[in-house]
């Protein structure tokens, strides 16, 4: 395995680009075509907290970061009436509340709420509080054990970002190849690809071939006919329209607004407003969509709408012979919980770790599928419960998804953290127990029961763990920055000119 082609520009193909070069080194020589015809999607804005690993790996600092990319720091997204029309929560990043021994903290939190304590969930969280006061950055209190401490992602503008990881995936050595591809050529004994073949005439050889094409999915969907595995039934959207609108003051926050035909997304940078619409075209028309997300921009707008369609759903391989999809080109997920751009990561990590050392074997390709699989899966899971388990039934729309039922993996857990609070799943999921919580509660679903480990507390002594439990979060998030400064006072400090 020395030559690595990528095919495609934009997040996925620079992610991978120079994700690779930094991992692989000269043992590979690393090839990208992209073509100037063919536009990236560009509207993915918003992330999760490993995504900060992906650019220490890369030796990317924070403030070069922050400026580059026109970023702002995430703590969570707020839902809003999501539950019930005029209701909203937050899914914080980071712990809520304080496990003790092997009970997990919501237990306490079921009990005394049982007993008439009328906190609620998100009280317990660092990173609620902060979001919600629109602080950041580090206390001036001196860390310790138990002190909370804030987790974090970040807003920022994926096509600047595309265009930093360009300008350092070439300073690696990389190769950019612009063209637009014309045909793959695949070799008949093996089935394997062997060359791609421009439209000007030029080929390009490989010996593994990287599919970042987005959604026209040009190798593993098109060129190697992996079957195509819809998720339409249980995620019924399959439009979106984006304006982005003129800067607003920057919350540290994703929100998430649902409507009577599918949700909007806000995202905050430093320079504009990234603004969506995700909807269901059997519910309403394009028109209807624009006009909703018109009138509900938080500014003034400074593009056209954009509208734009896909498929929900991923190809039943993502590693096919010698061709790997990463990001849009192995299948799409609303971006409801931000995780496009993390399973791009995630990808590339997990092919890393199985990269062919002299020849691709048919044991890692198939762990690669295997693990593929489940992440995939356990992600559609997830955005499915913030649509399964909502009350509303205020529209055609939201009466149809109460008439699906939901995959069986998701709707066993939801019984059994009905009938419980105990909240079965895999160690190896993206999403840990409390995020699952906090989207469960915070959509109106309250165990009918709670651990007897809860018990065992006496009631005096629960009292005072939660208040000084509120008063620890309240105290801490008052000694943060606001986030607005801190983010210049970041920029301030970059190093490096990505621009």
């Amino acid at each position: 395995m020395k030559k690595v082609v990528i095919v495609g520009g934009g997040s996925a193909g620079w992610m991978s680009a120079a994700f690779l070069a930094k991992v692989l080194g000269a043992s590979v020589q690393i090839t990208l075509l992209e073509s100037k015809q063919i536009a990236t999607v560009g509207v993915g804005e918003a992330t999760i907290p490993p995504i900060q690993l992906f650019n220490q790996l890369l030796g990317i600092s924070e403030p070069d970061f922050i400026a580059a990319t026109q970023a702002t720091f995430k703590l969570g997204i707020q839902f809003e009436h999501w539950g019930k029309i005029n209701e909203r929560y937050m899914h914080a990043f980071g712990p809520t509340g304080k496990q003790m021994g092997l009970t997990p903290f919501v237990h306490y939190w079921l009990r005394a709420r049982a007993e008439g304590d009328n906190s609620v969930l998100g009280d317990y969280s660092f990173n609620s509080l902060a979001a919600k006061k629109q602080r950041f950055g580090q206390s001036t209190k001196k860390a310790g054990p138990g002190n909370p401490s804030l987790v974090y992602a970040y807003h920022f503008d994926a096509s600047a970002y595309a265009q930093l990881l360009k300008k350092y995936s070439l300073a690696q050595g990389v190769v950019h190849c612009e063209g637009t591809l014309a045909d793959v050529q695949i070799n008949a004994l093996d089935g394997n690809i062997q060359t791609l073949k421009l439209t000007d005439g030029h080929t390009i050889s490989g010996d593994l071939f990287i599919d970042c094409s987005g959604q026209r999915s040009l190798l593993l969907g098109q060129a190697l006919k992996v079957p195509f595995e819809s998720w339409q039934h249980w995620l019924p959207c399959n439009r979106a329209v984006a304006i982005q609108s003129d800067a607003q003051l920057a919350a540290p926050f994703t929100r998430a607004i649902a409507h009577s035909n599918g949700w909007q997304w806000q995202i905050p940078l430093q320079n504009r407003t990234g603004n969506g619409l995700v909807y269901a075209s059997d519910f309403g028309s394009d028109a209807q969509a624009i006009r909703t997300l018109e009138q509900h921009l938080p500014g003034n707008p400074i593009t056209d709408p954009n509208v734009l369609s896909f498929k929900v759903g991923r190809y039943r391989d993502q590693w096919r012979n010698n061709c790997v999809a990463i990001g849009l080109a192995s299948g799409f997920l609303e971006p409801l919980e931000s995780t496009s751009l993390h399973m791009v990561q995630s990808s590339l990590v997990r092919l890393a770790k199985l990269f062919p050392a002299l020849e691709i074997l048919a044991t890692d390709v198939a762990e690669f599928n295997r693990q593929a699989t489940l992440e995939a899966e356990g992600i559609r899971d997830f955005i499915i419960l913030h649509y399964r388990q909502t009350q509303r039934q205020d529209s055609d729309f939201w009466r149809n998804i109460h008439s699906t039922p939901a995959p069986e993996s998701l709707q066993d857990r939801i019984d059994t953290f009905l009938a419980s609070g105990y909240l079965a799943r895999r160690n190896d999921e993206l999403f840990d127990e409390n995020a699952w919580t906090q989207v469960l509660i915070g959509q109106g679903l309250i165990p009918k029961r709670y651990h007897v480990l809860a018990e065992q507390m006496p009631k005096s002594d629960l009292i005072v763990f939660l208040r000084s439990l509120r008063q620890q979060v309240d105290t801490f998030s008052e000694t943060l920055s606001c986030h607005q400064s801190y983010v210049k006072n970041l920029v301030d400090k970059k190093v490096r000119n990505y621009a």
